[in-house]
């Protein structure tokens, strides 16, 4: 990283190098966050089903949430020193992952494709969270407690689509297509 990259400041006991290093990596988790807000609501519009009333109720609440987190991580990175970027274009530019690629379909082929999802984006907090355990503990307590929520949500997706013997109706699958067509099968 370049001198002119660092910031001006840092949070005490932080040098500046590891302050923006942390603020990179939260600034991954704010463009991860922000699609997964957006990608909830557009769930919340484009499901339908008999299990619509369900499942757009209980993405509502996911949102609020995820938004909180959202904000959270934008004001630890100012905190950091760093300016975050929130802007949809940033996003685009950043992110590693394809754009959500269910559009009107049943509720339980929303919350197949959902699972998928939360795998990634818990798989890569989780990533961060160990990123930061040595360089800045604020930072991974605030990711730590983001962690319990997203899992929290991730089991109510599963809750529709695990058998009462346990298996999950998306076994195997590992893109939202595949997890949506399996789910939907077995609906």
């Amino acid at each position: 990283m370049a001198r002119s990259e660092l910031p001006k400041y840092t949070v005490p006991s932080l040098t500046v190098e590891d302050g923006a290093t942390v603020a990179a990596i939260l600034q991954q988790r704010l463009h991860a966050l922000n699609d997964l807000q957006l990608t909830l609501k557009h769930i919340h519009w484009n499901v339908t089903g008999p299990h619509f009333i369900a499942v757009h109720e209980m993405i509502d609440p996911q949102v609020d949430q995820v938004r909180e987190m959202v904000d959270a991580i934008a004001e630890r990175i100012a905190t950091l020193g760093v300016a975050p970027m929130g802007t949809p274009g940033a996003l685009v530019e950043a992110r590693s992952w394809d754009d959500y690629s269910i559009g009107r379909a049943g509720a339980i082929e929303h919350l197949g494709a959902l699972n998928e999802v939360y795998v990634g984006v818990i798989s890569d907090h989780r990533k961060a969270a160990e990123e930061t355990e040595e360089l800045d503990t604020v930072t991974n307590d605030l990711l730590v407690g983001h962690l319990h929520e997203l899992e929290l949500f991730h089991w109510f997706v599963r809750a529709h689509l695990e058998s009462a013997g346990g298996s999950l109706s998306t076994g195997g699958q590992t893109t939202e297509q595949g997890a949506a067509a399996a789910a939907g099968s077995q609906a």
